[in-house]
């Protein structure tokens, strides 16, 4: 028999000790121990066998003629992960639920078995008919698409050897279990065990496997943090049920770019991409309402424009309410305060309400400038110029700073069709003059030669 020893695992990071503490003493979160019996077994520990040896090698050496990637059918999808999917890798997908990740996992080994891929597609949380009928509905029902309703390790790898798949597709990884394991689905053991079998799966058989994981309240995917390491690729599910498009993020690739999008909208027949995601968050803006400002922003290596409003009312107590959706709260206290320093806005009697509209969040500091301006010209009640685009980092002395990608965010305006550009003026140096004849550029220094330019 196996010996067993009760370890305490942090749900955040995977650390394991002895005994219960109410803090992580590695990642400092609260409350995030969770007791977990660990098998200590002298035999072989995982099923999953990668290649039988290995030995030094001379990078030169190194072969990639097997270095291949498989077309999704998907563009969008395809430049997310870098130019398709790598052979062998291991790639997680998280999201809130009903947010649409069987959807698009569906029509994704739809397409890929198209292509005369054999796809096994393990739906552990439903049963096979329950994956049917969503299937029937977006027409997917391809013969080399196998469904497979299991939880259990071994009988899933056992499917794997016999069906030999180049596509494996779980979902989810929290309800896989493995019989050895005394512990609960989805703890920290299970979940750290399963996802090294399935690298191995991955790295020794040469499947392209996609791991769809739960998150948790915060957003994060749930499960400890060595999850999110041995995987190759992490992309996040987003989006506002309300609006129907779903935003997927990249925020690991070891194969392409990191922090790249890819927009998605909800039809009748499943997700459909969105090849001008500028388009789309800019077709319902009112023009000439104050408080709403345009700014190019960069996700990735695209640049899109989006829509900032602010509205300043007055407080009717003696505490005033600052909300923010889609930006840092943060942030939004420091261009307050920068407003009512440099401009001597009274802000402090007034509620403050900013929004990125679509449902979009942006965290980059290019969009202060943008902010900033949206919340003075919504306190002054004057509309700024529908045709004219802001750009610019905010600094706590009222300068505006310059901000990468400049050309990259000048190009998405030009094509969109504003004739008008606010931006850092050290950023003016570096613009070709092909670029200046598009569009009239204004560059300025200070947060009050912006607003005396805008709001007259």
């Amino acid at each position: 028999m196996a010996k067993q020893k009760v370890v305490w695992s942090c749900l955040e990071c995977g650390h394991r000790q002895a005994k219960w503490t109410g803090s992580c003493t590695i990642c400092q979160k609260w409350n995030t121990f969770s007791e977990d019996v660990e098998i200590e077994d002298k035999l072989k520990r995982f099923e999953a066998t990668g290649k039988p040896s290995a030995k030094p090698m001379r990078v030169k050496e190194v072969s990639t003629n097997e270095f291949r990637r498989i077309s999704t059918g998907m563009p969008e999808f395809d430049r997310l992960l870098g130019g398709g999917i790598v052979s062998g890798s291991l790639m997680l997908i998280g999201g809130d639920p009903g947010i649409g990740k069987s959807t698009l996992m569906l029509q994704l080994a739809q397409n890929l078995a198209q292509q005369g891929l054999t796809v096994l597609y393990v739906c552990g949380e439903e049963s096979v008919e329950q994956t049917s009928l969503r299937a029937h509905r977006l027409k997917v029902g391809d013969d080399r698409l196998y469904l497979l309703s299991e939880t259990l390790f071994s009988n899933i790898k056992l499917q794997i050897d016999q069906i030999k798949p180049d596509i494996l597709i779980v979902d989810s990884i929290q309800i896989v279990y493995k019989s050895e394991l005394p512990s609960s689905p989805g703890s920290v053991s299970q979940v750290r065990e399963l996802a090294t079998e399935f690298m191995h799966l991955a790295k020794g058989l040469g499947i392209a496997t996609f791991l769809i994981g739960h998150v948790t309240k915060s957003g994060e995917i749930a499960g400890p943090r060595v999850l999110e390491h041995i995987v190759d690729t992490v992309l996040d599910f987003e989006g506002d049920r309300q609006h129907g498009y779903r935003l997927l993020r990249s925020t690991k690739n070891r194969f392409g770019p990191t922090d790249e999008i890819a927009l998605f909208q909800m039809v009748a027949h499943g997700l459909a991409e969105v090849s001008n995601p500028s388009m789309l968050f800019l077709e319902e803006r009112m023009r000439e309402i104050a408080g709403s400002v345009i700014l190019p922003t960069v996700e990735g290596t695209r640049a899109l424009l989006i829509e900032v409003q602010a509205l300043v009312a007055a407080s009717s107590f003696s505490t005033s309410t600052r909300k923010s959706t889609g930006l840092d709260s943060n942030r939004l206290s420091l261009l307050l305060a920068v407003l009512e320093k440099r401009m001597g806005y009274q802000l402090h009697h007034c509620d403050v309400f900013v929004s990125i509209a679509g449902g979009l969040k942006i965290f980059e500091p290019a969009i202060d400038l943008g902010v900033l301006l949206a919340i003075a010209s919504s306190f002054c009640n004057k509309p700024i110029n529908p045709e004219t685009v802001v750009i610019g980092e905010v600094g706590l002395g009222g300068e505006v700073r310059s901000v990468p990608r400049i050309e990259s965010r000048i190009k998405e305006a030009v094509h969109m069709g504003f004739q008008k550009c606010v931006m850092p003026k050290r950023n003016l140096k570096g613009l070709s003059s092909d670029l200046l004849k598009q569009i009239a550029c204004v560059g300025i220094d200070l947060v009050e030669e912006a607003i005396h330019e805008l709001i007259r």
